[in-house]
């Protein structure tokens, strides 16, 4: 289909098709695969990481990283950038806008601003993750996400104009009808979430709460577990979007 041939009645039929099955997938999630055993052969890496404090590692395509918040800190900041090409980066409006969702839970992907895939969620415990309104900055607390996740940009030999707005990881955000934006609460201890890596990627992740917590220092260690994990096929074929997303992410790696 030649998007630049449409008329605009055809464009407006073709946007209304995608929202409504968009839309009836919301409605009929398909059945979420089990949270996957870790086979410690597969181990990459183990970490804790301390309240404040932030890492920042490389991370291979087909590996995954699985955090656990096992104290129910109240938020987390992550950030990812293309390895091989780091002018490609994780785009939360297009993340957000090509899924049609907020709602970012098994199955979703993580999409960079040349529209392919970084990263898909593999595991969660559906404590809510927030895309829309970024990490904490100066001010809220001692140690913030907004300087921590630049600090770590740094450390891979970039700068603040490098991080854009970022994914807010156990961070349960809602809406009224006014249009305002809700924290609804630190999510459970143990709470986790999994995502594998469908590109080379250089990973920020900041311990830092999100910036709508009543509760502006974080409250305990993140575990991570990054380790070499199978292919992620439910997310592949998850949506008409995330099957193009594949593809045209694919078309790197052939």
């Amino acid at each position: 289909m030649d998007l630049d041939k449409l008329t605009p009645e055809e464009y407006r039929a073709r946007y209304e098709a995608l929202q409504a099955a968009a839309r009836a997938l919301a409605a009929r999630p398909p059945a979420v695969p089990a949270v996957p055993m870790i086979d410690e052969a597969a181990v990459v890496r183990r970490e804790s990481v301390p309240a404040g404090a932030y890492i920042y590692w490389r991370v291979k395509r087909g590996d995954a990283l699985r955090v656990v918040n096992v104290s129910g800190t109240p938020g987390a900041a992550v950030f990812l950038w293309n390895a091989d090409d780091v002018s490609e980066r994780f785009n939360a409006g297009d993340t957000v806008k090509l899924q049609w969702t907020t709602r970012l839970s098994v199955g979703r992907l993580l999409f960079s601003d040349m529209g392919r895939v970084l990263a898909s969620i593999t595991a969660d415990s559906k404590a809510g993750h927030d895309a829309i309104l970024g990490a904490n900055g100066p001010g809220q607390a001692l140690r913030n996400g907004r300087e921590n996740l630049r600090l770590a940009a740094a450390k891979f030999g970039m700068t603040k104009r490098d991080v854009g707005p970022c994914l807010s990881l156990f961070s349960s955000v809602s809406t009224d009808a006014a249009g305002r934006f809700h924290y609804n609460g630190a999510p459970a201890a143990g709470a986790m979430v999994e995502l594998r890596a469908e590109m080379n990627l250089l990973v920020a992740l900041s311990n830092t709460p999100h910036v709508l917590s009543p509760v502006q220092e974080a409250t305990g260690a993140l575990e991570l577990c990054l380790y070499h994990a199978a292919a992620a096929d439910f997310a592949r074929e998850f949506s008409a979007e995330a099957r193009r997303g594949f593809e045209n992410t694919d078309e790197v790696f052939a």
